[in-house]
């Protein structure tokens, strides 16, 4: 193909991808967007220089494949694959090694907020593999393309984009240079802006919350659960047997801890295990690989939830810590 030829090629391409473009699809420059001008006049509020604040937005580049992973979210997927990512055995042995390697983190931990080491390195293992996996966007790459180039979460966005520039002021962050997921979360737990500022600790007292650092990792973790109302020593969940007959009407009951197990067990939902029979709980159903999962939540589940909305990420994070405790158990009974 001639010189010409591909030049003309080259325009007829782009020429077609700008027709069927997102309406959000753009480029950086983010000073100059008419949202940028409320978030410049916040954030001087707070005590930031408006030049300041234009140099950085301007600063930060579009990531159209931050767009595209937020609307292919791993959560949108079956329980059973959902599932298969995260309980392995050697993230399951990994979380063990984990909690073995910060032993005295996570006894402070649970003392402080009621919270088991295996939930807390549950969570870290979904969240970043114990570290491993912290992410490979700018932040303010990140949040600048959601805030400006995403219209469905945008004001959303834009809330957690004057979070971070606080967080990198209050907490000492590289505002742009730390990485982190396509939605901007940060550090081996993976706060997003406004949690960072809300619920990390300085759990090591060196003068500073750093969630890239193991112990206030975890000591954040327990707080955030503990703030959003975890239960001392309640249980999370145990599975539940529903008959055919009763299916039908038990698939009514609300994702939330709405009714409880005794009043379930009078609609046919049997635990599996026992529990308290007015303990408050609700039924969750996931997609089975043959059949469905019925289970019975407590309040923890939900509050889990709070972390992330999805119940699957709630059962992954539930089920990772069985494995880690019970690896943790084998590791006691072998050293005695």
């Amino acid at each position: 193909m001639s010189l010409a030829a591909r030049a003309i090629a080259l325009t007829l391409a782009l020429t077609a991808w700008s027709a069927t473009a997102p309406a959000w699809a753009a480029t950086g420059g983010y000073a100059g967007r008419a949202q940028a001008q409320s978030l410049i006049h916040s954030l001087k509020k707070a005590g930031f220089s408006a030049g300041y604040v234009r140099r950085i937005l301007d600063s930060a580049h579009s990531e159209p494949a931050v767009i595209n992973a937020m609307e292919r979210p791993a959560e949108a997927m079956p329980w059973y694959k959902y599932r298969r990512i995260f309980i392995r055995p050697a993230r399951v042995q990994q979380g063990a090694a984990f909690v073995h390697a910060h032993a005295g983190a996570f006894r402070r931990a649970q003392t402080r907020y009621g919270v088991p080491p295996a939930v807390v390195a549950a969570i870290l293992g979904v969240e970043t593999r114990y570290g491993r996996h912290m992410g490979h966007y700018r932040v303010l790459d990140a949040l600048a393309t959601l805030s400006f180039d995403y219209p469905p979460r945008a004001h959303f966005f834009l809330s957690e984009l004057k979070q971070f520039f606080m967080v990198a002021r209050d907490d000492h962050v590289a505002l742009t240079q730390v990485k982190g997921s396509y939605a901007g979360a940060m550090g081996l737990p993976q706060f997003i802006a406004s949690s960072y500022r809300h619920y990390a600790v300085d759990f090591n007292h060196d003068g500073r919350t750093d969630l890239w650092q193991a112990d206030d990792a975890i000591g954040s973790v327990a707080n955030y659960l503990a703030k959003n109302g975890w239960q001392r020593g309640e249980p999370i969940a145990v599975p539940a047997f529903v008959s055919d007959k009763d299916s039908a009407h038990v698939k009514a009951v609300r994702f939330s801890t709405d009714t409880t197990a005794q009043a379930l067990a009078k609609q046919g939902v049997q635990p599996a295990a026992y529990l308290p029979p007015d303990l408050a709980v609700g039924l969750v159903t996931l997609q089975g690989e043959h059949t469905p999962e019925h289970w019975l939540a407590a309040k923890n589940f939900f509050v889990i939830t709070r972390y992330n909305h999805s119940p699957l990420y709630a059962m992954a994070v539930f089920q990772l810590a069985q494995a880690i405790r019970q690896a943790l158990s084998a590791d006691a009974d072998h050293s005695g």
